[in-house]
C-alpha cells in the first residue's frame, strides 16, 4: 500500500469513497490504501471498523504537526484497529520537544536547512517510539513504527520486542544510504535532505543495517515524497521549519538496498527480499502478494545483478526533478518487470497501461504475538 487518504474537515469514509471514485481505472499497478487519522475527523472508535470491512486494515496517525493526534485518539484509534483487525502506523516524534526546539533556534536565528536536524535530535525520536509503544501495550494492539531513523529509537523497539510486545518498525533508504554531513553542505542542496526525521550519524546508520540483519526492523520503505528542488524545497530561503519535509526514494529503492545491502555484505539477498516484499505482504494483508507460490499473483522483478551504473536523477521517472541518491555508484538493474503474469516492464521501460492495476481489499490474516 502507497497512498494515504486523509479525511481533513470531516468523515474519513466519506473522502474515502470520493478519492476511489476519482481515482479508479487510473493506476498501472495493483494497489492499496492507508487511511491518515486527523485531530478533526469523526470518532476514530466509530469510522475505522466499517473501514477495516472494506479491506481498508491499516491507518497512519502523527504525533507531531498542526495535524498530528493526541495521545488519547491515538489510544482509541489503537484499540479500535486493534479489536477489528487492523494495524496503526505511527509517526513518532514528542511534539512538545520538537516544538521548544524550533521556536529557540528560530529565536536565535538560526534558519538554515541544517538546522532542521538540530530541532529534533534522536531522543525525540526515541521517546514517541516508547510512548507509542506504551500506548498499544495498554490498548492491547500491535503497532507499526514507521521511518525509523536512530540507533535510540530502534534500542526501544528492541525493548519492547524483547518483551513480547506487538511492535514492527521499518526503515528507509535514505537513512541507510546516507548521513547528517548532508546538512553541511550549501542551503540550496541541503534543503533537499529535510526529512522527518532527519538523516542521523554514520553510526546510526550502521545500526540501522544490523537492525535488519538480526530482525528488529521488519521492513524497508520508501516514505517516498515527489517533492521538487525548484518548487516545495524552495522555502528553504525562508528559515527550515519551512521546508516541504520528504524526498523521492521509490525507483531507486530495490537498487539502494542491493547495492549497500546485499553488495555491500551487510545483508543476505533472501534477507533483502524478506524486508522488500514478503514481510510487507504479510504485515499489510496482501495474501495474493509477496512470494513466488502457487496461487498467487505472477508478480516478478527480474533483476540484474552484474550491472553497474551511477544513480542520476536524469535516468529516473518520478515527477520530482532530484534524486537524494544522485552520483551514487550502483549495482544492479531492473531489467523486466510482471504484474499478474503481464509485463508492465520490459529492457528497462514502461510498457503498461493505465486501468491494469486493481485496489486490492486487504485482511491482516496475522496475528500478533
Amino acid at each position: 500500500p502507497g497512498t494515504g487518504v486523509s479525511g481533513e474537515g470531516g468523515s474519513l469514509l466519506a473522502d474515502l469513497h470520493e478519492w476511489r471514485s476519482r481515482t479508479e481505472g487510473d493506476s498501472a499497478v495493483d494497489y492499496g490504501l492507508s487511511l491518515v487519522l486527523t485531530p478533526d475527523q469523526a470518532d476514530p472508535r466509530i469510522e475505522l471498523p466499517p473501514a477495516i470491512e472494506a479491506g481498508i486494515p491499516t491507518f497512519k496517525a502523527f504525533m507531531v504537526y498542526d495535524f498530528g493526534v493526541s495521545d488519547e485518539r491515538l489510544f482509541h484509534a489503537l484499540r479500535t484497529a486493534g479489536q477489528h483487525g487492523g494495524l496503526l502506523q505511527v509517526h513518532c516524534e514528542n511534539r512538545t520537544i520538537l516544538e521548544a526546539y524550533t521556536r529557540r533556534l528560530l529565536h536565535e536565528g538560526k534558519v538554515a536547512p541544517r538546522f532542521h536536524a538540530a530541532s529534533r535530535p534522536p531522543f525525540v525520536e526515541a521517546e514517541g517510539v516508547q510512548r507509542a509503544m506504551r500506548l498499544a501495550q495498554a490498548a492491547d494492539a500491535p503497532l507499526y513504527v514507521v521511518h525509523l531513523s536512530s540507533a535510540e529509537a530502534l534500542e526501544q523497539v528492541r525493548w519492547g520486542r524483547g518483551r513480547g510486545l506487538a511492535v514492527f518498525a521499518e526503515t528507509c533508504p535514505h537513512y541507510l544510504a546516507l548521513d547528517e554531513s548532508r546538512y553541511e553542505l550549501p542551503d540550496e542542496q541541503a534543503a533537499r535532505y529535510v526529512i522527518s526525521p532527519p538523516l542521523r550519524s554514520a553510526a546510526d546508520r550502521q545500526t540501522l543495517w544490523a537492525g535488519l540483519a538480526d530482525g528488529d526492523l521488519s521492513v524497508v520503505a520508501t516514505d517516498h515524497v515527489p517533492d521538487r528542488v525548484d518548487r516545495e524545497k524552495q522555502s528553504w530561503r525562508e528559515s527550515f521549519d519551512r521546508i516541504s519535509n520528504g524526498a523521492p526514494g521509490i525507483e531507486t529503492l530495490l537498487t539502494v538496498v542491493y547495492t549497500l545491502g546485499v553488495a555491500g555484505g551487510r545483508i543476505s539477498l533472501e534477507r533483502m527480499v524478506d524486508v522488500l516484499s514478503t514481510t510487507p505482504a504479510r504485515l499489510f494483508g496482501l495474501g495474493r502478494k509477496g512470494a513466488i507460490e502457487v496461487g498467487r499473483d505472477a508478480d516478478l522483478v527480474l533483476f540484474d545483478p552484474s550491472a553497474q551504473r551511477t544513480i542520476t536523477a536524469a535516468e529516473l521517472h518520478h515527477t520530482s526533478d532530484y534524486t537524494p541518491y544522485e552520483g551514487l555508484a550502483a549495482q544492479g538493474a531492473v531489467r523486466t518487470v510482471l504484474l499478474r503474469g503481464e509485463e508492465v516492464v520490459r529492457d528497462g521501460r514502461f510498457v503498461g497501461r493505465r486501468g491494469f492495476g486493481r485496489f486490492q481489499e486487504r485482511r491482516l490474516a496475522w496475528r500478533a504475538p
